[in-house]
C-alpha cells in the first residue's frame, strides 16, 4: 500500500503522550500514565474513523445500478464489496438488526439480503463522499490509496480461495478488504505513522515489527479492536486482529498471504522465504503460487463464480454434481464418496429435479453458472 502523507517534520511520533513524572510519582503512576494516553489516542482515533468517506465513484456506481429498477442482488454485492467505507457501512447495520442473525453477518452477500438492496441504496445516497481530485484538508488521498491496497487483497485473496477450492469465499472478500483498517486508527493516532515509524522497512513483515517496537501495538490488534467495536463477528475481527500474527493459521494466514501478494502486484518489496512460508501453511504448493502470482496483475478471467443465490443442493447433491462435471462415471463417484451407485443415481435425479435441467450436461452447465459447484 502506498504511504499515507507524511505529517511535517515538527509533528514527529509520539508513541504515548509524554507525562513528566514528580519526585513523588512511582514508577505504577508513570506506567500507568503511559498506558492512559495511549488509550485516549487510540479511542479519539477509533471515533475519527466514523466519519471515514465512501469513494465518490462507489456511491455513484451504486446510484447507477437502481436507475433503471431494482438490480440483480449479486451487482448490490459486488458495489458493496468495492469500497471499504461501504462494506463497514452495510456490514455495520446488518450486523445491528433485531433477531438471529444479529452480531452474526458475516459477509456481504448476507448483509444485502438482510437490509435489502434499496437499503444500501440509501446507505449509499446518504454516506459523506471523498473525491481523488478534489482536496481535503483531513483525508487527503489516504482513501483512494487505502482502497486500492484493500481491493489488490481482496482480489489476491480471492484467487487464493478459487485455487483451494475455499468454502468460506463470501466471508473472505470482507476479512480481506477490511484487514489493514488499523491503519487508518494509527493514521489519525500517531501523526508520524507510517513515514517514521516504519523508517527504512521494506516488507510488511519488517514493518510490523517496526509498529510493535514504535507503538507497542500494530495495525492488525487495533484493527481487530476495531471490527469489535463495530460490532462484526469474532469470526471477522479474529481474521483481522490475527494476519499478522507469529502463528496464523486458517482464513487469517489466507489473508496474510493475500496482502503480501498485493504488495507483489502493486510493486512493493515481499520476502520470497515469508511468502512460501505462509503458502504452505494454508497448503499451496510453490507451482500453485507461482500460478496465483502470474495471473494477479491480469484482467480477471475464468475461475469459478461465487455462489449468491442459494443453492438449491443438498451438500451431497453438491459433491456428486461436482464430480460428475470432473468426468467421473457413477462407479467412481460412488467409490470416492462411499455410496453405491443406485444412490448416486438417485442423488442426480434429485439435482436435475432441482436444476430444471434435461441432463448432466444442463445440471453442470447452470450449477457453475450461478457458482454452486
Amino acid at each position: 500500500m502506498k504511504e499515507p502523507p507524511v505529517a511535517p517534520a515538527a509533528a514527529a511520533v509520539v508513541p504515548v503522550e509524554v507525562v513528566e513524572a514528580t519526585p513523588s510519582e512511582s514508577y505504577g503512576d508513570r506506567q500507568r500514565h503511559h498506558n492512559e494516553g495511549h488509550g485516549r489516542r487510540l479511542t479519539a482515533a477509533f471515533e475519527a474513523l466514523e466519519a471515514f468517506p465512501v469513494l465518490v465513484e462507489s456511491r455513484n456506481r451504486v446510484m447507477r445500478l437502481f436507475e433503471a429498477g431494482d438490480p440483480a442482488t449479486a451487482d448490490v454485492v459486488a458495489a458493496v464489496e468495492a469500497d471499504v467505507a461501504l462494506a463497514v457501512a452495510v456490514m455495520r447495520l446488518a450486523n445491528r438488526v433485531e433477531g438471529r442473525t444479529r452480531g452474526h453477518v458475516e459477509s456481504a452477500v448476507k448483509a444485502v439480503e438482510v437490509l435489502s438492496p434499496r437499503t444500501v441504496h440509501a446507505i449509499a445516497s446518504r454516506a459523506r463522499t471523498f473525491d481523488f481530485f478534489e482536496h481535503t484538508a483531513v483525508w487527503q488521498g489516504i482513501p483512494e490509496r487505502f482502497r486500492l491496497h484493500a481491493v489488490a487483497t481482496q482480489r489476491a485473496a480471492d484467487r487464493i480461495a478459487r485455487e483451494l477450492n475455499y468454502e468460506s469465499r463470501d466471508r473472505l472478500m470482507v476479512t480481506s478488504l477490511l484487514h489493514d483498517v488499523g491503519k487508518l486508527v494509527l493514521v489519525h493516532a500517531y501523526p508520524g505513522y507510517p513515514r517514521q515509524v516504519h523508517g527504512e522497512a521494506r516488507t510488511p513483515e519488517e514493518r510490523i515489527q517496526r509498529e510493535r517496537r514504535e507503538l507497542g501495538v500494530d495495525h492488525a490488534l487495533v484493527g481487530g479492536v476495531l471490527a469489535r467495536r463495530w460490532g462484526m463477528p469474532t469470526s471477522i475481527a479474529s481474521v483481522i486482529e490475527r494476519h499478522h500474527a507469529e502463528d496464523c493459521d486458517g482464513e487469517a494466514a489466507v489473508v496474510r498471504l493475500a496482502d503480501m501478494l498485493a504488495h507483489y502486484a502493486l510493486g512493493g518489496s515481499v520476502a520470497p522465504p515469508e511468502l512460501l512460508a505462509v503458502a504452505r501453511i494454508v497448503g499451496m504448493k510453490p507451482q500453485e503460487l507461482r500460478s496465483v502470482m502470474y495471473d494477479l496483475p491480469l484482467p480477471t478471467s475464468g475461475g469459478r463464480p461465487r455462489q449468491i443465490d442459494p443453492c438449491p443442493m443438498s451438500t451431497r447433491e453438491v459433491e456428486v454434481l461436482r464430480r460428475l462435471a470432473k468426468g467421473m462415471v457413477y462407479k467412481q463417484i460412488a467409490g470416492e464418496l462411499g455410496l453405491s451407485t443406485s444412490t448416486v443415481r438417485t442423488h442426480l435425479h434429485n439435482v436435475y429435479g432441482k436444476l430444471g435441467a434435461m441432463d448432466r450436461a444442463q445440471a453442470v452447465l447452470i450449477a457453475t453458472e450461478r457458482g454452486w459447484i
